[in-house]
């Protein structure tokens, strides 16, 4: 009995450890292992997902379809003895403790990429790859949205314009202790295309590289480089990550090439990028005693492979990274592995000309766990209509199998998408057809039109010259011409497919602030979301591609998610009072603050006052949730609701007026209670509205300075006091 006690207690606690903390664990993000408990950690977790997978092969021959649950696990165990499969599991676990605890080197830890179903390790050391294949200049990139690495790829390109040989890198694949070699390398060059996530934080995949840089002292003297950063104004960080970066290499003894070069996704981060290009090549060859090696001949980066007689089960159908993983789903689910879930309600929320839906997406059996306050990352596809347009318009049979092969065989990076698949596939899941294209496509295809003029215009905007530039941003620009626009204006463009294939950036995942708590809707995601549709001025109707995309699903349609945290929270004490400052959509996560309030509530827990600032045009057409706001209120979890209906009289209110109107209830809560302010929706102008409202609330009720008040806002913001989850 002893045995089937230790038996089930193991089985529970491993099998949840790699449920529950599977956002800690991330199998496919650890990279390193530097202390005894990490690794303990990692076997711990690597035996419970051996365990849970056998007791998932024990209810498999039971005739059971689920993982059984805590009772009925009990009832099963009760009836097994400890048989052969558990000692190799129990002899496998104590083996490797064993093995690190007596028989390791102390100091030999390897870098593993662990994936859900095995560990390899790799070669970390990009300045062994550098010198083996006689390269002398590296573009590291942080990007979460995949601009940055455009960039990069566009500046490693440019390289052998002056007898230069560059590699792309991603921080995270490698050792960043190795900058302190990189002066090994003569005329060696390292440049750095930083983008800011979040509140001034890197980008997922450079973490790692700023935690080197703020804790690290490695020596950097002779290391030349030049940093161009990815940023948005409207944001109170502008550019904090390329700036850290910029400065603390120098700091560690770099030398700076060229001045640090800052792009502004608010306005036309693409002139602000060849711009500073173009002033950068001149400061390197400078600097290196080098000339351009003449005129700027565009050079293919991937090569064309057609697949005759492939099996269907070699070709990959709209999947992220591993073939048939939609068919074969495996947790934990990620940015590479995206979960699968299937629409279950997709409601209209307005009642007037625009729309706005309600979409709920089942995670049962999923593993996911998430909580109130995230984001849903969703993994939309193109429109199928234009995809057959586009396909016309360059006279391509979308049925056709390929591969776009690297012609560098030392990169890392194979293909610029899954492949093998079909034109049509790449099209609807792997390329952005709708957003306005960068100039360096525009100059790459200008060679494919047959029309001098049309040529000669095409060339122009992709120059840095001042009237290519206003070309660009009148033509392209300003008229919102995507890729297909542009072939449809310019009839004598006829570029090949592949090669159009290979300059489209990726089709990215769309985050939405999720409207449900886990507590209410345990094994669903909510999500609130307005159709973007809106008339160009070349008279086109363009939608936005994961709205419009949404609009058309059906209960039983399939959506790849994932879930990514976040540091919009609820206060850790339901007592809390708490400030909601949503207009719009920006309603969504308050759904689910208000959802778990409630729940609390009935639990019979103290919760503090909830007050909810709410705003939209018309009460008649696009008051949100107006029904559920309303229970709310009337079972007092909803302390006060103040809504404006900006457009209802003939004087505009909006949720700023309100504010204004209620500073003394505001600092009540904020102020004297120590109550929590939340902000949700658009960045450019509703969050800084409301950012200089409690700057003048703090001045006058809490008897400040200006300098004084801002600095109580910034410790409000650190004890995450007041939080924002906004948007541009």
């Amino acid at each position: 009995m002893k045995l089937q006690n230790i038996q089930r207690a193991v089985r529970e606690h491993l099998y949840f450890a790699v449920s529950y903390e599977q956002d800690l664990f991330y199998i496919g993000k650890i990279k390193k292992f530097e202390g005894e408990d990490i690794l303990m950690k990692f076997l711990e977790k690597s035996a419970g997902h051996i365990i849970s997978s056998t007791t998932a092969k024990m209810a498999e021959n039971l005739e059971m379809h689920e993982l059984p649950n805590t009772a009925s696990e009990e009832s099963l165990i009760s009836q097994q003895h400890f048989g052969p499969i558990d000692v190799c599991v129990v002899v496998t676990v104590i083996s490797a403790v064993l093995y690190y605890l007596f028989f390791r080197k102390k100091k030999e830890i390897n870098t593993f990429q662990i994936t859900p179903n095995h560990v390899t390790t790799s070669d970390s050391s990009f300045i062994n790859k550098m010198k083996s294949t006689g390269r002398n200049v590296i573009v590291f990139y942080g990007s979460q949205t995949g601009t940055a690495e455009e960039f990069a790829t566009r500046l490693a390109k440019e390289a052998n314009r002056y007898g230069m040989k560059a590699m792309v890198a991603d921080p995270e694949d490698y050792d960043m202790e190795d900058l302190c070699k990189v002066p090994e390398i003569e005329n060696s060059l390292v440049i750095f295309c930083m983008a800011t996530y979040g509140e001034g934080d890197p980008t997922d995949n450079a973490q790692e590289f700023y935690q080197w840089l703020q804790t690290g002292d490695g020596d950097l003297s002779g290391l030349n480089f030049a940093v161009f950063g990815l940023g948005n104004k409207t944001y109170e960080h502008y550019n904090s990550m390329a700036i850290y970066v910029d400065k603390r290499v120098e700091e560690l003894g770099g030398a700076r090439v060229f001045e640090l070069g800052l792009g502004d996704d608010d306005a036309n981060i693409e002139e602000d990028f060849i711009t500073w290009k173009e002033r950068f090549w001149s400061a390197v060859c400078e600097h290196f005693h080098i000339e351009t090696l003449g005129e700027d001949i565009n050079l293919r980066q991937y090569e064309l492979k057609v697949h005759e007689d492939l099996p269907e089960g070699k070709i990959f159908t709209g999947e992220i990274s591993r073939l048939n993983s939609y068919k074969n789903q495996r947790p934990p689910y990620d940015l590479k592995n995206p979960f699968l879930s299937t629409v279950t309600v997709n409601r209209e929320l307005y009642t007037g000309p625009r729309s706005c839906m309600h979409i709920e997406l089942d995670i049962a059996d999923s593993r996911i766990r998430y909580d109130t306050g995230d984001h849903v990352a969703i993994y939309p596809t193109n429109d199928s209509g234009l995809v057959e347009k586009l396909g016309k318009l360059l006279n391509a049979d979308l049925d056709t199998v390929f591969s776009l092969n690297n012609l560098d065989e030392d990169s890392t990076k194979k293909h610029p998408f899954p492949c093998p698949t079909t034109y049509r596939t790449a099209l609807l899941h792997y390329v952005d057809i709708t957003s306005i294209p960068r100039t360096h496509v525009l100059k790459e295809i200008s060679e494919y039109a047959t029309n001098e003029e049309e040529k000669k215009m095409l060339k122009s905007m992709a120059t840095s010259s001042e009237e290519g530039k206003k070309l660009y941003l009148s033509w392209v620009v300003k008229n919102c011409r995507s890729i297909i626009h542009i072939l449809e204006d310019l009839p004598s463009l006829k570029p090949p497919i592949d090669h159009l294939l290979e300059l489209l950036p990726r089709l990215q995942a769309r985050y939405y602030s999720i409207s449900s708590s886990p507590k209410m809707h345990q094994t669903s995601i909510h999500i609130t979301a307005v159709l973007v549709e809106y008339e160009t001025p070349t008279k086109r109707i363009t939608r936005g591609v994961a709205t419009g995309w949404l609009k058309t699903l059906k209960p039983g349609d399939k959506v790849p998610i994932f879930v990514r945290r976040s540091q919009f929270r609820l206060p850790s004490k339901p007592h809390i009072p708490i400030i909601m400052i949503g207009p719009g959509t920006g309603l969504a996560p308050f759904r689910g603050f208000l959802q778990e309030r409630s729940f609390q509530k009935k639990e019979g827990k103290e919760v503090g006052d909830s007050i909810l600032y709410f705003g939209c045009r018309k009460s008649k057409e696009d008051f949100l949730y107006e029904d559920e706001l309303k229970v709310f209120e009337e079972e007092g979890t909803l302390t006060k609701l103040h809504a404006a209906f900006s457009r209802d009289q003939p004087e505009k209110l909006y949720v700023t007026h309100l504010l204004n109107a209620n500073k003394d209830e505001l600092w009540r809560v904020f102020g004297e209670s120590h109550g929590h302010i939340y902000v949700c929706g658009d960045a450019r102008n509703m969050a800084k509205d409301v950012h200089v409202i409690i700057l003048e609330i703090v001045q006058e009720y809490g008897k400040k300075t200006k300098d004084e008040a801002e600095a109580y806002i910034k410790k409000m913001e650190s004890q995450r006091r007041y939080s924002a989850d906004v948007w541009s």
